[in-house]
């Protein structure tokens, strides 16, 4: 048993922040099914990376564990097809432009009637409401508009988007969360509610400690690079072989980390002793705690400072951390059995549960790979309904 065991997911959304989140649901035992459309079905199916073979890496990082069927959503038997899953599911996720699944008869207010308690997702760009509302765009268009561009890269560089897609994957949790407060209200009032979730909103709402200086201090937040803009110190150190050291001591870490770079000067001195001092005077202790790391090799330096109680993290390469025994110990990195490339890597969900079996862990479905069974086993149509589908391309 697993904690979303019963559950039921259909999932209209297409490349990253939707399917994200409905991975998540599958893997913890939600039976999601992904609605494609026939013939090239989600974009992201060939998207770079790929693999030895052409499966898309890309698509394989947010679609495992699923059921997939390629429905013709331009066509009425299509969308009768969708409606007819919509009706009997507990969580519907989307992310056409709002009015887009209105426009085919799959909205929620005409959804809720057939199915008063399904949770119904929207992800948009901008919401259902407001000027920007029909408005696309992508990851990198919402981490520009809502300042996390701007807060990104080094003081005397230009603005840098953030190394991962933040916007899509940050909203693939949003997301996630609005479903299962959703299914969580509904164990209360029986009813099931419409989500507007906008990418927009979520990149905003993340604003918090940069917003919480715009609202004490006036101030607007600028780009700090690795530094901290309340704490000295907390920023990335070059050592001497090249290589990168993350530190970051509050007061009761400062004396450690000077008797560690034999700075016994700073350590003794009482106006360093406070990090509101140390922050006045910045660019000096910055400098100073510079110039006695770079004279460290990092594979002694960090062990030697985490041994004193100094928090200090590596500035680690995707391979390295990938590889690395504590990431490998907590099964991270695991593999899935796909049915033409056999064992094939990917990053597990990371939650684990006491008391529930472990969560899937599955290959992503081959374009329409269940449309037949889905048809015959829920939908109960006949095999001549079904082939006639199949043969005017409704289905596929």
């Amino acid at each position: 048993m697993r904690p979303l065991d019963g559950i039921k997911v259909v999932d209209f959304s297409r490349v990253l922040a939707g399917p994200m989140a409905t991975q998540v649901m599958a893997e913890y035992g939600a039976e999601v099914t992904k609605i494609e459309r026939p013939g090239d079905g989600d974009e992201s199916r060939v998207f770079e990376p790929v693999f030895d073979g052409g499966h898309s890496a890309y698509y394989a990082a947010f679609n495992r564990s699923k059921r997939s069927i390629a429905v013709d959503l331009k066509s009425e038997e299509g969308r009768q097809l969708a409606f007819d899953l919509a009706a009997s599911a507990d969580v519907l996720v989307e992310n056409f432009l709002p009015g887009g699944m209105a426009s085919m008869g799959l909205g929620y207010e005409v959804l809720r009637e057939a199915n008063p308690g399904l949770v119904y997702v929207s992800n948009t760009g901008f919401g259902q409401t407001g000027p920007y509302a029909k408005r696309k765009g992508y990851d990198t268009i919402f981490q520009a508009l809502s300042g996390v561009i701007d807060l990104t890269g080094h003081p005397d560089g230009p603005p840098a988007k953030v190394g991962l897609p933040f916007a899509d994957l940050t909203s693939g949790l949003w997301i996630l969360i609005g479903a299962l407060t959703g299914l969580l209200g509904r164990v209360r009032s029986g009813q099931g509610c419409h989500v507007d979730m906008a990418m927009m909103d979520a990149q905003v709402s993340l604003l918090s400690l940069p917003a919480a200086r715009y609202f004490a201090l006036g101030e607007t937040p600028t780009r700090t690079g690795t530094e901290h803009l309340g704490r000295v110190p907390s920023s990335a150190f070059a050592c001497k072989g090249g290589e990168w050291l993350f530190i970051s001591a509050s007061d009761q870490h400062w004396p450690l980390l000077c008797g560690a770079l034999g700075l016994d000067g700073m350590a003794d001195d009482p106006s360093l002793a406070r990090n509101i001092d140390r922050v006045d005077r910045r660019a000096e202790v910055t400098q100073v705690l510079a110039d006695a790391i770079a004279m460290r090799d990092r594979a002694e330096l960090a062990p030697a400072l985490r041994k004193v109680g100094v928090p200090a993290g590596e500035v680690n390469t995707v391979p390295e951390i990938l590889n690395d025994p504590h990431t490998q110990a907590r099964g991270m990195v695991a593999t899935y059995e796909d049915p033409d490339r056999g064992a094939t890597p990917g990053l597990r969900t990371p939650l684990r549960y006491s008391g529930y079996d472990d969560h899937r862990f599955e290959a992503p479905p081959k374009l329409g790979a269940d449309t037949r069974r889905i048809l015959a086993e829920e939908l109960a149509l006949d095999e001549a309904t079904i082939a006639a589908l199949y043969e005017r391309g409704i289905v596929q």
